[in-house]
Parts: structure tokens; sequence; C-alpha cells
């Protein structure tokens, strides 16, 4: 079977890419460096944001925006952490703009979110659980303090 040179193009396009998608699904919480994802895919910064419109419907921002929802949507209704809490975590740096950005593609406030979805009687991971599992304390440990490397005792 032959490939038309311009298919096996556009897939080698496409892959390249995935790569950068599979980097911000992978690295969602952490900050968005438009240019190592560009460089990541083998483009430029700007041609890397209308590539990545034409394949996904959505620009990188956009895209990261969604995802960084769709993990406080779950947070928010299965641990028994702070708004604001949930807002760090999924990688947001001010509490206003994941308020708008959350009500933007809900329709409805993290607060209100919460109320409507939580089941009464649901039972919530504990928050130092949550947090632990996202990440959530390595700004406390990076401090310096007591944070043992080894099985060792000090």
């Amino acid at each position: 079977m032959t490939t038309h040179p311009a298919s096996a193009a556009r897939l080698a396009r496409l892959r390249q890419l995935r790569l950068a998608k599979d980097a911000m699904d992978r690295e969602w919480a952490g900050p968005l460096d438009l240019d190592a994802l560009a460089a990541r895919a083998g483009y430029a910064r700007h041609h890397f944001i209308r590539a990545f419109r034409a394949a996904y419907g959505q620009t990188p921002g956009q895209y990261l925006t969604r995802r960084r929802i769709e993990r406080a949507e779950d947070l928010l209704c299965t641990a028994d952490v702070s708004v604001t809490d949930v807002c760090v975590l999924v990688g947001f740096s001010s509490l206003g703009s994941f308020s708008a950005a959350f009500k933007r593609h809900t329709g409805l406030s993290p607060s209100a979110y919460r109320a409507r979805y939580l089941d009464g009687e649901a039972a919530l991971v504990p928050g130092c659980y949550a947090l632990l599992w996202h990440g959530g304390f390595r700004g406390l440990l990076a401090g310096g303090g007591t944070e043992h490397t080894s099985g060792e005792a000090r």
C-alpha cells in the first residue's frame, strides 16, 4: 500500500502536535511554557498555536484550561479541600481567574458546583491525602525543614 506524500506529511505533523498535547496531559498542573511546547512539537510558537487550533479546535491555552477545570471538578466532588487549595492544585495562580474560568466552563462557581454535585452522604477524601496525592506538599518540603530523603531516621 502506497501512502500519498501529503498524507504522510500531515500524519507526521499530527504526531508532532500529539507530543505537545501529551506533555500538557501529563504536566497539566504546571505552568504552560508555549515556547517549550512548540519546540517539543517542532514548531515556532505562533505556527504551533495555529496548527494546534486547526488540529484540536482550540488553542493550547484553552486546552490546558479545560483539562485543569476537569481536574478541579473531580477534586471539588471528591476531596475535602478548600476552593483555594483546588485552585492551586490544578495549576491556577489566581483564585479570581480560576473562579472565572470555572464558571465559564461549567456555568457555576466552584462552591456552587461542589454544593450541587456533592452527594450529602458522600465521604470526601481527607484534604491531607488529596494534597499529598496531587503534590500539594512540594512547596512545604522544598522550603527545608524536616524532609527526609531516605528511609533512615536522622
